[in-house]
C-alpha cells in the first residue's frame, strides 16, 4: 500500500501506482457523498465491490450496486453517494498524466472544501 487517507465521507487506500495509472479502494461512509467534481488530466473507472448507492455523471443519476461498473473520462463532472446502510466499497482504476489530489475541481461539496 502506498498511501490511505480518512476523509469526512470515508477513507481510501492507494494500492498501486505507475505512471499511466493508479489504484485505489474506497470506503463510503453510509448516508454520505464525494464532492461533485471533475478532473482535467485523468479518466476513472470504477468496479463496485460491496454496498449500494448513487453515481452522478454530468447530471444523469443512476443507481449501483455489487458488481456494477462506471467509467468516464476525462471532464466529465461526477458524484458518489452512499444511499445504503453498509459502506460502499469501490476499486477505482484512474488512467491519464496526473493522479495528484490537486487535480480535484469541486462543483459542489457536503463538506465546505
Amino acid at each position: 500500500m502506498i498511501e490511505e487517507s480518512t476523509r469526512p465521507w470515508g477513507r481510501y487506500e492507494v494500492l498501486e501506482e505507475y505512471p499511466t495509472h493508479k489504484v485505489k479502494t474506497i470506503w463510503v461512509t453510509p448516508g454520505k457523498r464525494l464532492s461533485y467534481q471533475r478532473h482535467e488530466k485523468r479518466a476513472e473507472h470504477w468496479f463496485i465491490v460491496a454496498g449500494h448507492g448513487e453515481v452522478t455523471l454530468d447530471g444523469v443519476v443512476r443507481k449501483i450496486g455489487p458488481g456494477d461498473e462506471v467509467s468516464f473520462g476525462i471532464g466529465v463532472a461526477h458524484r458518489v453517494h452512499n444511499t445504503g446502510t453498509e459502506e460502499l466499497i469501490f476499486v477505482e482504476v484512474q488512467t491519464g498524466t496526473y493522479f495528484g489530489e490537486d487535480d480535484i475541481i469541486r462543483i459542489e461539496d457536503d463538506f465546505g472544501r
